[in-house]
């Protein structure tokens, strides 16, 4: 069904073929180039500096952003900038928090001119597909899922500092990137939805890397035949991929969804031109698409839904072999293989939400599937999230959520927090299937320290509405007989203008930004001394870790605007004595490191510091906290075979943290590491560096590398982080 072409591709009469067929080539006939061009303001096709149409935050992550651009001069926000309040919806956790971030955010959209969403009225992407996306736009969120591309939209997701200098009129500055063509061809088989291709594409390209910090570019006759929710299911789970944006060619269909919103006029039609150049492609053949299953921890954990029903025992026992590894715990600890029931796979929650699941034709699909069936009352339960009150209120008006609740689904709020662990938490040993983005460990909300372990597998809603529809046992959706046909979405405008504060261009200065008592300012950061001794105060060798495991989500989440307090809760549910280690070197206990240092012969000044080193740190979540939190307790840097995702990278790098690499020295905590020289290293764009490795009293050689900076990611380091930077005046 998918296929790899690692070999340059190029675009002819509607299809792609090898280079060597092309008549004439060029990169610049893509979409991508086009769209990044018009944003770019550096005159430099290679050395991109690009400004975005418009950028979007939840709540829990814009209150730390507009803290550190008030820090940093913030006057008044010069693009529109969404606020929504879908993360921490809840205020379940910590008394009032939660409420006063909200409080916070709308006060600061009065001040500075923003765009406010209030809570559990849309899911972040939601709103912005609805209100913002467009053909040719550019736009910049701080959720890692910031994706638009079937809408001509190029969004990427990445951590808050580089939303602070977007703010600030400054630009995102990287190297033009690869870009690989994804040609969809056929039609897909009823009972087949959008996870569906979304997953087997994740499961085809995330191992390899193959499309790490590429564009996608999505072409081919395959795109017409699906809806535009449809692809905006695809689109949105391209993140999990590891690509750094996408872009779909548009059609009258996109023309007609933007029409229904009010915005015809903003549409354009866009297509790659006649030879396209292309740095590699992904074929996928819709025709042969089935269901597709992703099970626990990982999207890419992927295998044809089919298969695993046929032999639930071997691939569940591989399952349960790998997620013990995984989680550190104890042969039996963590079961899937107790799910089987007279050789079915017996589920105990189902979910369909956020901004992959929650759109409007999946629900009513679901619907379909589910009328005049019954989930039943057995521990089986299925609750569904719409990712807008728009979509809300047309499912209402169409007959679908009343449907649903006679079915025995539970209808809840938009909200994010099945995604993240902070809504529907599983039972103990719980195996739910949702369709949302993520189901890495402990995500889901369970926490294995204190004897609870769940899990999650990924699902399209068609294949979960059908296992609904079977009382919980695991059921495709392929062959199944349901209405496919679904009543059209209509827009109604007041539901928006009624609840969103919009106040783009009308910044109020005199407006005073209202704080809760959890909001506090941004810990000072020193600027990087001549020299720099680091002590391990973790080691991570798993095959890869992700921001979950740096800074745990769910119900941590409501510390965001707190950043020591949040701090407390860094790699808590990976190594729980990272915090205290940390502290240590923090607070002055570094007497050790210092004599490290001294018997590798330093001179100048001294950055005392802690360190992490991880195999692949960073995949997942755009979250900065990831690299912040580690920042507030003294890090200064991190130690990695490989980073996982560029935005994690650049956290790092905003923070006042070197990213740094080393191929093959075994680390172990309490390893002290010197770099002598390191600051004038950095001045001068080093990309290796002579270090000592201390380990009980003797010191070795070893070398560590980093990835070139640009000059503003060099200063930024040398100041200690970005806000510190902007402090210096830097331009």
């Amino acid at each position: 069904m998918v296929k790899l072409f690692k070999e340059k591709m190029c675009y002819s009469h509607g299809t792609l073929v090898p280079l060597s067929e092309c008549a004439s080539a060029s990169a610049k006939r893509t979409m991508a180039y086009g769209v990044l061009s018009a944003h770019n303001t550096s005159g430099d096709d290679a050395a991109l500096k690009v400004r975005f149409d418009a950028m979007a935050s939840h709540d829990i992550t814009y209150v730390g952003i507009i803290q550190s651009a008030r820090a940093s001069g913030l006057k008044s926000f010069p693009v529109p900038y969404v606020l929504t309040n879908c993360h921490n919806s809840l205020c379940a956790v910590g008394g009032t928090i939660n409420e006063d971030d909200h409080v916070f955010g709308l006060s600061a959209a009065k001040k500075y001119g923003g765009i406010y969403v209030p809570a559990n009225v849309a899911v972040i992407h939601s709103y912005m597909r609805e209100m913002f996306a467009a053909p040719g736009r550019m736009i910049l969120g701080s959720d890692s899922h910031t994706r638009y591309g079937a809408l001509g939209t190029m969004a990427v997701g990445e951590g808050g500092p580089e939303l602070v200098k977007q703010l600030l009129g400054r630009t995102y500055d990287i190297a033009y990137p690869r870009v690989i063509a994804v040609e969809l061809k056929g039609k897909v088989r009823k009972g087949v939805g959008p996870q569906d291709i979304a997953l087997a594409l994740i499961g085809a390209t995330f191992a390899s890397g193959f499309v790490k910090n590429a564009v996608l570019e999505f072409v081919g006759e395959g795109i017409a035949a699906l809806p535009v929710e449809y692809r905006n299911g695809i689109d949105v789970m391209t993140t999990e991929s590891t690509c750094l944006s996408s872009v779909w060619m548009t059609d009258d269909k996109v023309k007609t969804y933007l029409a229904a919103y009010g915005r015809e006029a903003e549409y354009r039609a866009m297509a790659p031109e006649e030879g396209a150049l292309y740095d590699g492609a992904v074929v996928i053949d819709l025709d042969k698409a089935e269901p597709m299953i992703a099970l626990p921890f990982h999207p890419s954990n992927v295998i044809p839904l089919a298969q695993l029903i046929a032999h639930p025992y071997e691939i569940l026992s591989e399952a349960e072999e790998k997620g013990c590894k995984l989680l550190g715990l104890k042969e039996g600890e963590f079961r899937l293989t107790d799910k089987i029931k007279d050789g079915k796979i017996v589920v105990s929650q189902g979910v369909i939400a956020g901004c992959a699941g929650g759109t409007y034709d999946n629900i009513a699909t679901a619907a379909n599937i589910l009328a005049g069936k019954y989930v039943g009352t057995g521990a089986f339960n299925l609750t569904v999230y719409p990712g807008s009150q728009p979509t809300n209120l047309a499912l209402v008006r169409n007959g679908y959520i009343a449907s649903l609740i006679e079915s025995g689904a539970v209808l809840k709020p938009c909200f994010c927090g099945p995604c993240f662990g902070a809504g529907d938490v599983p039972c103990n040993n719980g195996f739910s299937i949702r369709h949302t983005t993520r189901n890495f460990e402990r995500r889901e909300g369970s926490k294995p320290a204190e004897g609870q372990v769940a899990s999650v597998a990924l699902m399209d809603a068609r294949s979960i509405a059908a296992t609904a529809a079977n009382g919980g046992v695991l059921t495709s959706a392929l062959g199944m007989e349901f209405e496919e046909d679904i009543a059209p979405f209509e827009y109604v405008p007041s539901v928006y203008e009624s609840r969103v504060y919009n106040g783009f261009g009308k910044a109020d200065p005199d407006a005073e930004l209202v704080y809760g008592p959890n909001i506090t300012d941004i810990p000072e950061s020193k600027a990087l001394g001549d020299s720099l001794a680091l002590k391990l105060c973790s080691v991570i060798n798993d095959p890869v870790t992700t921001t979950d495991e740096l800074i745990p989500s769910g119900e941590t989440s409501s510390y965001r605007s707190n950043p020591l307090r949040l701090a407390e809760f860094a790699l808590s549910r990976k190594d729980p004595h990272y915090v205290a280690r940390a502290k240590e070197v923090r607070d002055g206990g570094g007497e050790d490191i210092k004599a490290a240092a001294e018997m590798c012969g330093v001179s100048g000044s001294l950055t005392v510091g802690s360190a992490v080193f991880a195999v692949k740190p960073g995949d997942g979540s755009a979250r900065e906290q990831a690299a912040s939190c580690q920042r507030f307790l003294g890090g200064s840097a991190n130690i990695a075979r490989e980073y996982a995702t560029k935005r994690y990278r650049s956290n790092l790098i905003n923070w006042g943290m070197l990213p740094l690499l080393n191929d093959g020295t075994g680390f172990e905590v309490g390893d002290i590491v010197v770099i002598p020289g390191v600051r004038a290293a950095v001045e001068q764009g080093a990309t290796t560096f002579a270090a000592k490795l201390v380990r009980g009293g003797k010191a070795t050689d070893i070398t560590l590398r980093m990835d070139p900076l640009t000059d503003t990611e060099k200063q930024i380091v040398l100041d200690g982080c970005l806000i510190n930077y902007y402090k210096h005046d830097r331009k």
